[in-house]
């Protein structure tokens, strides 16, 4: 039987200081119980007393299945009792199974950050441990600074480890708060807090990333003896972060042999929950992230290909669906013909079916420097493609659509006939400058043409609301379709003003569905329009059947 790890998660308290995020109680709500759907032991709900939004979450929390919902604060302060101070007992008042309580450890910030003395601060600390268990049925203590009171002194830092310990505390939690440790000395120093006494059963290890050692650090802790690792979805938190679970979750359970609340059944949700907290942010996820990142198994380059057609584990170091990813064959000019053959295989599509004089023709439409004529094969069109500026490895819908058109698969869902952008600068009644962008385009949608007007904040937008008020009526679905990015990346940097642009945009359909698609020309409005019109045909040909 492999040994347990406890796994504690303070998105909603800790991540929630990130720069930028801001959650509502909706929010806390979502993720909440996407943390308990994972396997997650604890979840920390926020500091009930220190804000709305927190008041708001706590005042209805989630049902869960399996996690325990926690709630923080300090210790009592100065010159209180601990029956007799509002901010303690307010969070034992949650209707929490747990609450984590934080006090310094380091006695540098003790006198200078509270003004106490030492004594007075470690009877702080167990005073208030011992009222909240009276209220509660399960208390950790934050050992706040806890590497860096080590290293000035140890025997105190220690010390206050012991009076929660003794005061009834089942987990104490020892932080990098600043984030500055690295893994060996972290588990030295955890290894010499097992050795003096305090038992491994009890401790835990709450690390920030500020030297990009949090997710090390937390498993050097492991090593040395803790059996709670705290951490947040994706690394949110303050300055540079905490410790990432989508990688230490892994880590623990398939490298480590380490079992967690979360089963195997469970991890395979990790991929889904971390872009899950993208979603409720509205951000782009992090393709690089390891595990759960769109490109952490990615291959590319043709060598690499090859051997992961004939077995994955010459190029990854798990599966991918241990944690609920997919395998990426990246199409560029680097690839070679396995690249594509996978690639094409994923698609269900036979290389071979693809014949050069359909390929031509489908260039023909395009707009580019060489000769379609000239092209040899698939591999010769897409090496070209990318000289001109076409980029594949991310723009997998854009290459998807090139090939099966050269198939005759794709319906010609509407064609572009002309259209006219005007951008307007002008001042309003006071003063004030404003420019307006209003596009006229003609469509023609199932032998019918259609004029349309759209106005935006720009002559991409403009274009986008023309061209979805024509397709509106024949394709509803489009009312669901996000662009959730838009890139401009200069080509040829030497044509100054006049070089070459590639725009790449990324689309969501609102049912977590993404996709990417490139254009490429001179003019960026006419990249824009290529981007975009490959985005919707996309979207309309991909979930044609409502997936």
């Amino acid at each position: 039987m492999s040994e347990r790890v406890y796994l504690y998660d303070t998105t909603l308290r800790d991540g929630a200081q990130t720069q930028g995020v801001d959650f509502s109680s909706a929010d806390k709500s979502k993720i909440a119980r996407e943390l308990d759907a994972l396997g997650i032991d604890y979840v920390e709900g926020g500091w009930p007393g220190a804000n709305p939004t927190d008041d708001a979450f706590f005042a209805d929390p989630p049902v869960f299945r399996q996690a325990k919902l926690a709630a923080f604060g300090m210790t009592r302060r100065a010159g209180r009792s601990a029956g007799n101070d509002p901010g303690l007992n307010i969070i034992l008042q949650a209707p929490v199974q747990a609450v984590t309580i934080v006090g310094k450890s380091w006695d540098f910030q003790a006198t200078v950050a509270l003004g106490v003395e030492l004594d007075e601060n470690l009877r702080m600390i167990g005073e208030s441990v011992a009222h909240a268990r009276t209220r509660v049925p399960e208390v950790m203590f934050d050992a706040e600074h806890f590497f860096d009171g080590y290293k000035a002194n140890p025997d105190y830092a220690v010390g206050t480890l012991r009076a929660a310990l003794d005061n009834g505390a089942r987990w104490l939690v020892l932080c990098d708060t600043n984030g500055g440790m690295l893994p060996h000395e972290v588990e030295r120093i955890v290894g010499a807090v097992v050795a003096s006494g305090i038992p491994g059963s009890h401790l835990g290890i709450h690390c920030h990333n500020d030297t990009d050692s949090a997710v090390a650090n937390s498993l050097a802790a492991v090593r040395a003896g803790v059996r709670q690792v705290q951490g947040t979805i994706n690394g949110l938190g303050e300055r540079c972060g905490n410790a990432n679970l989508m990688s230490v979750i892994p880590n623990l359970m398939l490298k480590m042999g380490f079992s967690t609340g979360v089963t195997l059944a469970q991890l395979e949700q990790l991929t889904h929950v971390s872009r899950a907290l993208d979603e409720v942010l509205d951000r782009t996820p992090d393709r690089r992230q390891p595990y759960v990142g769109a490109s952490a198994f990615a291959h590319k380059g043709g060598l690499h290909v090859s051997a992961v057609a004939k077995d994955p584990k010459c190029y990854e170091h798990v599966p991918p669906e241990a944690v609920g990813n997919v395998r990426h064959i990246l199409v560029s000019d680097q690839a070679g013909r396995s690249n594509l053959m996978a690639r094409m295989a994923d698609l269900g599509i036979d290389m071979e079916s693809v014949k050069r004089d359909a390929l031509v023709a489908v260039v023909e439409r395009m707009q580019v420097g060489f000769d379609p004529r000239e092209v040899i094969d698939l591999v010769d069109l897409v090496k070209r493609l990318e000289h001109e500026g076409y980029t594949y490895d991310q723009a997998t819908a854009s290459f998807e659509l090139l090939i099966r058109r050269a198939l005759g698969q794709v319906p010609d869902y509407f064609s572009l006939e002309r259209y006219r952008v005007i951008d307007e600068r002008r001042r309003n009644t006071a003063g004030e400058w404003l420019t307006l962008s209003e596009a006229t385009i003609k469509v023609e949608v199932e032998g019918r043409e259609y004029m349309e007007v759209g106005e935006g904040n720009g002559p991409v937008h403009a274009f986008d609301v023309a061209l979805r008020k024509a397709l509106a009526a024949l394709y509803p679905r489009l009312a669901a379709l996000e662009l959730t990015d838009y890139r401009v990346r200069i080509v040829e940097s030497t044509a100054g003003t006049g070089a070459k642009t590639r725009v790449t945009i990324e689309s969501e359909d609102g049912k977590g569905h993404r996709w990417v698609t490139v254009g490429v020309h001179t003019n960026v409005l006419e990249a824009s329009l290529e981007a975009l019109q490959d985005s919707i045909t996309y979207m309309l040909f991909r979930f044609r059947d409502g997936g």
